[in-house]
């Protein structure tokens, strides 16, 4: 169970915080001042902190400093009243996670602190790589034994020591966050801290803010000034998954930070310098949008320094008896069930399955074929249908010519997955509908992408991006307007 240490002199304050997490599985531990917050720092080693700033004998920026030179990978957040925010920000320099504004928001304080927990497990739970000393029973773990994942070990030794800009490459769910943190924890770096930004997650505006900060009065919205991650991650790595997905725009600046390690905050002009290692993934072919001018030719040489190409699971089916083993043992104890194997049936149909989903779903597959399980050998049949059926997945592959799906159809597929007793249901769901939509936009325009992408309202590439994790293949020639055919292998 997580835990959170609350430092604050005001007992509302702290009653407000243990009501706002009542429901939840985290942990609350309580103190009056900075001493005592010290203590139980030592004592019971909570997760993040929510540390107030004005606290009696010690000022919350000393206590800061304690807690940080004590662990300097404790996410600790500020609770700061507005006349205070400087202070905050200052601490904020020297690497605190965020802080919150008086009279506590706790729809902004709830995720506030589920993330800052998510970035300590980034730093804390250590990765292990096959063959290093570090192989405890808490660690996540990168399996696999195939050559093309031995190269991948030797690539991962070979470069964490290197202050170098690494580029990750691979398809959705083949594991390149673990990659990227195996790399961050074999580094020099590794006493500092390690940040993560998706930037597919967020519109170009609200991306930019995240990674370089903003001023007060920057945009609407605006009121106090903002620490970008860069900033942030001062001495540390920063890890930007789906960097494909970054607009032009932000490509320029993103080239500037790691040419010179400077940039300015957003509506401001002061030049900041940072210290930051800068480790990157995407699934996107970057060499054909830099061909369409979709990415700078000169960020993506910057970016691929050194290159680790991830294998989909597909290309390495030798190892899925070692993925089975492992996600059994480790579902098996969190779940409190008792499956020691699975069955040769079973085992057989998980081998010819083409997993469009990759690693990650198969780690769902078990999870949910282990929620059925009634006994201590998974069986065919507690396996989803997708599999028994012999089927490419919810985002299975498909052709676009005979594609005949309609929304009973769909219906029907959802009911499915709540059958399934999925945890995923909304992203699977959007995923199939999502398919359908482009699947019937590609059909009217005969595989016209520059005139399917203008009647759905996004890019070319951005319609790229979708057949291919959507898993659609095109068995056909695809025209595009400015010139030249596309075959279905490249989509």
């Amino acid at each position: 169970m997580a835990k959170l240490l609350v430092v604050d002199d005001d007992r509302a304050v702290r009653h407000l915080v243990r009501q706002a997490f009542a429901e939840t599985e985290l942990d609350i531990i309580e103190a009056a001042s900075a001493e005592d917050g010290l203590a139980l720092l030592r004592r019971v080693q909570p997760d993040v902190i929510l540390l107030d700033i004005q606290l009696p004998e010690l000022s919350g920026l000393e206590a800061f400093r304690k807690f940080h030179a004590l662990d300097s990978k404790l996410p600790v957040i500020f609770i700061t009243a507005m006349e205070s925010s400087e202070i905050a920000i200052q601490a904020m320099s020297l690497g605190a996670y965020d802080f919150v504004m008086k009279p506590l928001d706790v729809n902004i304080l709830r995720p506030l602190v589920h993330q800052a927990i998510e970035i300590r497990r980034l730093m804390h739970v250590p990765v292990a790589v096959p063959g290093s000393t570090n192989l405890l029973e808490s660690a996540d773990r990168i399996v696999g034994r195939s050559a093309a994942m031995q190269t991948v070990y030797k690539s991962i030794g070979r470069v964490a020591q290197q202050n170098v800009t690494v580029l990750i490459r691979g398809e959705s769910g083949t594991g390149k966050e673990l990659v990227a943190r195996a790399i961050y924890q074999h580094s020099s770096r590794k006493d500092g801290p390690f940040l993560a930004v998706n930037c597919a997650a967020l519109p170009d505006s609200l991306l930019e803010s995240e990674l370089f900060g903003h001023e007060k009065g920057a945009f609407t919205g605006a009121d106090q000034r903002r620490i970008g991650k860069f900033e942030q991650c001062n001495g540390g790595t920063f890890f930007l998954d789906e960097v494909g997905d970054m607009s032009l725009l932000l490509q320029a600046k993103m080239l500037r930070v790691l040419q010179q390690q400077q940039f300015e905050r957003v509506g401001g002009n002061q030049t900041i310098t940072t210290d930051v290692r800068v480790i990157t993934a995407t699934n996107r072919d970057l060499e054909q949008m830099v061909e369409a001018r979709e990415f700078r030719a000169d960020l993506y040489y910057r970016l691929s320094g050194f290159t680790i190409h991830l294998p989909p699971l597909r290309e390495r089916t030798a190892d899925i008896p070692l993925l089975l083993d492992h996600f059994l043992r480790t579902f098996s104890r969190s779940l409190g069930k008792e499956v020691s194997g699975i069955s040769p049936q079973a085992l057989d149909l998980l081998l010819k399955y083409p997993w469009p989903g990759n690693i990650r779903e198969l780690q769902n597959i078990v999870r949910q074929g282990l929620l059925n399980t009634v006994g201590p050998v998974l069986l065919p049949e507690f396996l989803q249908p997708i599999i028994t059926a012999g089927q490419a997945g919810g985002i299975a592959t498909a052709n676009v010519a005979d594609e005949d799906r309609d929304s009973s159809t769909i219906g029907q597929e959802i009911e499915q997955l709540l059958a399934s007793n999925s945890e995923n249901i909304h992203a699977e769901a959007v995923a199939i509908v999502e398919r359908l939509i482009l699947t019937r936009i590609l059909q009217t325009t005969q595989g016209n992408l520059s005139q399917s992408s203008r009647m759905l309202g996004i890019t070319r590439g951005s319609l790229r991006h979708k057949i291919r994790s959507l898993g659609l293949q095109i068995d056909k020639q695809i025209k595009i307007d400015d010139g030249g055919d596309e075959g279905a292998g490249e989509e």
